[in-house]
């Protein structure tokens, strides 16, 4: 029974998306007046102007517009018109649907339900900020024990537009350094936080080591 009713969900809800899947904006001129038959949507005029009003309150940055009841009969056009809306709003603005029977017929509480629908219409960007060290590599100085039970020791040795700096590094970094093949005359990053090291290339000064010295080169 369990699953006659997952199947009878997706289809409802697929049916719903390719139902209003045609609509592109709430199709308005410059003056905010509705077109006949445009983007998509027809009649609901007065809605239609007033959402667009909403829209362009919203991009002027005179109201938030986190929260805009469309109240009305079933099939009178209200999740057409907040589709429009969302469209018209820009990429950076999810459309998420779902109705009252789906609430009630999954099979988790109402609660869950709501919030799994409300993150999926959060529109936010999330920029990581991250402290990374940048440097040509010195030195590598990795002591190593002499009994299994001993711990290894390793320090690093970088070389910056300012000064050379000298940093103790533990075991992870030291296999990330072993399998990357870093040398002396690498540069690399390191990210603090994490640990994270990247092979960036070879410094200026050492590159020469790989720099043909002459013009005449036989195949």
């Amino acid at each position: 029974m369990s699953n006659f009713l997952s199947e009878v969900k997706d289809i409802t809800r697929i049916e719903r998306t390719a139902m209003h899947s045609h609509i592109q904006g709430l199709g308005l001129d410059d003056f905010l007046e509705p077109r006949n038959v445009s983007q998509g949507m027809v009649g609901q005029k007065s809605a239609r102007k007033a959402a667009g009003l909403i829209v362009r309150l919203i991009k002027q940055g005179k109201i938030a517009g986190r929260g805009i009841l469309i109240a009305g009969q079933p099939g009178t056009g209200k999740t057409a018109l907040a589709m429009a809306m969302s469209h018209e709003l820009g990429e950076q603005t999810p459309f998420t649907s779902i109705s009252g029977s789906e609430l009630f017929s999954l099979e988790m509480s109402k609660t869950e339900a709501l919030t799994q629908v409300i993150r999926k219409s959060i529109g936010i960007r999330v920029k990581e900020m991250a402290e990374v060290l940048e440097g040509e590599v010195v030195e590598i100085r990795i002591e190593r024990p002499e009994s299994l039970e001993g711990v290894r020791k390793g320090k690093i040795t970088l070389k910056t537009t300012d000064m050379d700096s000298m940093y103790e590094i533990g075991n992870k970094m030291m296999d990330q350094l072993s399998e990357l093949g870093i040398t002396s005359g690498d540069v690399i990053s390191i990210q603090k936080a994490g640990g994270k090291v990247s092979k960036l290339g070879r410094s200026y000064s050492r590159s020469k080591d790989y720099d043909i010295l002459t013009s005449n080169v036989s195949d």
